[in-house]
C-alpha cells in the first residue's frame, strides 16, 4: 500500500505543467515574467521569450517577418536586444547633444555679462553683475562634468556593460 501511495505521489508530482511563463525586459532593463502574453505591454512583446529559452519572435500585431536567421535573434544575457542598446547610445547622445547646447548658452550668457560688467561705471551695479557671473560660472563648471559623465558613459560605461551582458559591440556604436 505504501508502494503504491509513493508510486501514485511520484507520478502526480512529476507531471508537465501546461502553463507557460513569458519572460521580457523593459528599457530600464528590469526584467519581468508573465503567464498570459496579453499582460506584457505591446511594446515588449516583440522581445519577450518563453522562459524555456523559445524565442517567440514579433509579438501579435506586427506586420514585420521573424528573424530569418539565428544572428537576428541574438539577444544579451537578460534578453534584451539591438534596439535596446541602441536606444542606450541614442538616448545617451541625445543627452550630450542637449548638454554642449547649453553649455555654449552658458557661454553666450558669461561673455556678455563680463561684458555688461567691463562697461558698467557703477560699482553696486558691477557687484550684482560679478554674482551673477559667478553664478553662471559655477553652472558652467556642473554643466562640464555632466559633459564629461555622458561622454565616459558612451564611450565606456555602456561598451563596458553591454560587453558583461554579451550584447554584440556593434549594438553600442
Amino acid at each position: 500500500m505504501i508502494r503504491i501511495t509513493l508510486i501514485l505521489l511520484i507520478i502526480l508530482c512529476g507531471s508537465p505543467s501546461f502553463a507557460q511563463i513569458y519572460k521580457w525586459v523593459d528599457e530600464h532593463g528590469g526584467v519581468h515574467y508573465a503567464d498570459d502574453v496579453t499582460s506584457i505591454p505591446e511594446k515588449y512583446q516583440r522581445n519577450m521569450i518563453k522562459v524555456d529559452g523559445v524565442d517567440l519572435g514579433q509579438g501579435r500585431g506586427s506586420n514585420e517577418s521573424p528573424p530569418r536567421n539565428r544572428e537576428d535573434n541574438h539577444k544579451d544575457r537578460l534578453g534584451r536586444g539591438e534596439d535596446y542598446w541602441r536606444g542606450r547610445v541614442a538616448e545617451s547622445k541625445n543627452r550630450m547633444k542637449s548638454l554642449q547646447e547649453k553649455a555654449e548658452n552658458l557661454r553666450l550668457k558669461y561673455n556678455e555679462m563680463t561684458t555688461r560688467f567691463n562697461e558698467s561705471r557703477s560699482s553696486v551695479e558691477r557687484s550684482g553683475l560679478r554674482n551673477e557671473r559667478d553664478q553662471i560660472k559655477q553652472e558652467m563648471d556642473k554643466n562640464r562634468a555632466e559633459i564629461e559623465e555622458v561622454k565616459n558613459t558612451i564611450e565606456k560605461k555602456i561598451p563596458e556593460e553591454a560587453e558583461f551582458y554579451k550584447a554584440k559591440p556593434e549594438w553600442t556604436k
